[in-house]
């Protein structure tokens, strides 16, 4: 089943984000860039952020191409703090010294085994995705509270079930569900919002190319209720509704995007892909 062509201007306004200030955290390809791009259609100043500069580069020029808006880039890498502060502050603050809107999005993954999975792998990606969502929020928490803005953090489906090879990825993406719905009882008091998406998989990102290998895809693409895969665009949609006044009553909830998927399988190619009988398509 193909995806439907919907563009995000035919359900939101095109000012929708008007003199709002977004920050998109690992903005420079998949999900992170497609979010950065819609939040600039709809009228927002968008700041990408990631550790490739020559990508971040490209995808502003995308952005503008695509949007006719200026897009500011920042190298950085989310696990170092005294980094984040120092390229951030002066863009934003020569952005008005505020931010409306920050999606975490930048993220670390690939397939492993518990019995190959070394401690500093598991480290890696808990401090990516969890400490690197937790060190951003703290290094833009005054800005935020400023603003009475809003935090998008992308999250995953892994940990609503037991994923096989993916201990690591879902222990860290557990643990930003947590931090949603904590951060939410603590700051909604300073008017601001945060939510998070939950993405199935989207078979155009590089991510999910390397976690569907092989006969993983068709199996994968059986198991999805709507039967097909999701596409950037769906990610866009929802992250736009969560970002904007429509969602003004909306906090602490981790939102599913991915047509049913996580209703219906344990895993792609299970248990061949645990016994070894189904290689495994990825650099452990």
């Amino acid at each position: 089943m193909a995806a439907p062509t919907v563009s995000t201007t035919s359900v939101f306004s095109a000012d929708l984000l008007r003199d709002k200030v977004a920050l998109v955290t690992g903005g420079g390809s998949g999900i992170g860039k497609g979010i950065a791009i819609a939040l600039a259609r709809h009228g927002a100043s968008v700041i990408i952020l990631g550790r490739n500069q020559e990508r971040l580069a490209q995808a502003a020029k995308d952005l503008t191409a695509e949007t006719g808006k200026a897009c500011e880039t920042a190298s950085a890498d989310v696990r170092d703090v005294k980094s984040l502060q120092s390229v951030l502050e002066p863009i934003v603050n020569r952005l008005g010294g505020k931010l409306d809107i920050l999606v975490n999005s930048a993220a670390g993954n690939f397939l492993a085994p518990v019995t190959k999975l070394s401690a500093n792998a598991f480290k890696t990606v808990i401090s990516i995705d969890l400490l690197g969502t937790f060190n951003v929020i703290k290094v833009c928490q005054d800005w935020l509270i400023k603003a009475k803005g809003n935090i998008l953090n992308i999250s995953a489906t892994l940990q609503y079930r037991g994923t096989p090879l993916q201990t690591h990825a879902a222990a860290a993406k557990a643990g930003i569900d947590s931090l949603t719905k904590t951060i939410a009882t603590e700051w909604g008091v300073h008017g601001v919002r945060i939510n998070g998406i939950a993405p199935g998989p989207i078979a155009s990102t590089e991510g999910w190319q390397r976690l569907l290998p092989g006969e993983a895809r068709d199996q994968a693409l059986r198991n999805i209720p709507l039967q097909r895969f999701g596409t950037v665009g769906d990610i866009e949609q929802a992250a736009l509704f969560l970002t904007s006044p429509a969602a003004s009553w909306v906090t602490g909830h981790t939102i599913v995007v991915d047509g049913g998927e996580w209703l219906t399988s344990v895993f792609y190619g299970y248990p061949d892909i645990v016994t070894g009988k189904m290689p495994l398509d990825a650099k452990l």
